[in-house]
């Protein structure tokens, strides 16, 4: 393999490329829209998840448990069923991704200290939305629960236990748990990595239909350097282009508190 050759090859391909303009268009626009549509459009997070509830009591503590779910971020309350039949209809219909049923002794139960049980009904089409739904529909209930018992027992004169052993969470480069912050840099990786590869074979069929393809056959040029000469400056393109979004990226998310151990190297 000669590298006069190889370069030459190259170098015919930059200028190629900046003669035409779709080409350009291709390798300047397609990664940011790639990155665009699937960094931001694609998205794993749950939140407002639509939800029916039927109250079967009425009463004051079951409408503040219904108010935990309304105030969380990741549900929303968008119909009060009048009636059980319209909750799995609600479900089959996809118009709500979960149900809750409060029973009609639900006051009564608390009031005498009793415990008491809420139904939650589940579209478990998508079994990893159906367990997250799940963990905080629980998370909601066992939080209204432990006010609940609280209450109680300061309103007959008890001391409530203090629980020995606390879990205090606290998350670190990513607060607000978004999807995107970690969708990004990998989508952004694998789409410079497909851009080089999809651009070199696009250029070896536009040779083809161009029919410029068998002068660059009858030339001493060998298929390898071709192949190789042709990938180079895409190649070269991937390698900066990826460098350049990870260090704006690094860039952005050092703004919004979020480090990277490797940003010394770049900053």
């Amino acid at each position: 393999m000669s590298v006069t050759r190889l370069l030459a090859v190259a170098s015919k391909e930059i200028l190629q490329i900046l003669r035409d303009s779709r080409s350009l268009i291709i390798v300047l626009i397609m990664p940011v829209i790639l990155v665009l549509l699937f960094g931001y459009g694609v998205s794993l997070d749950l939140k407002h998840l639509p939800i029916y509830v039927y109250d079967r009591d009425g009463s004051q503590q079951s409408q503040d448990l219904l108010k935990r779910f309304q105030a969380s971020d990741y549900f929303e309350i968008v119909h009060v069923a009048n009636s059980y039949a319209e909750l799995p209809r609600a479900l089959d219909n996809g118009d709500a991704k979960m149900a809750v049923v409060i029973p009609w002794d639900f006051s009564n139960r608390l009031h005498d200290g009793r415990p008491v049980q809420v139904q939650a009904l589940v579209d478990a089409t998508d079994d990893n939305t159906a367990n997250v739904l799940i963990g905080y529909a629980q998370a909601v209930v066992q939080g209204y629960s432990s006010d609940i018992q609280v209450d109680w027992l300061r309103d007959r004169g008890q001391l409530a236990g203090v629980t020995p052993l606390r879990v205090q969470t606290r998350t670190w480069y990513n607060e607000d748990l978004e999807s995107s912050a970690f969708i990004v840099p990998g989508v952004l990786a694998l789409v410079m990595s497909v851009i080089g590869a999809f651009l070199t074979s696009l250029t070896i069929a536009r040779e083809w239909e161009r029919g410029t393809i068998e002068q660059l056959v009858s030339t001493p040029v060998t298929p390898l350097e071709i192949m190789f000469g042709k990938l180079v400056p895409y190649f070269v393109y991937t390698r900066s282009s990826r460098c350049r979004w990870f260090c704006r990226a690094s860039l952005g998310f050092c703004r919004r508190g979020i480090t990277f151990p490797c940003s010394k190297r770049f900053f």
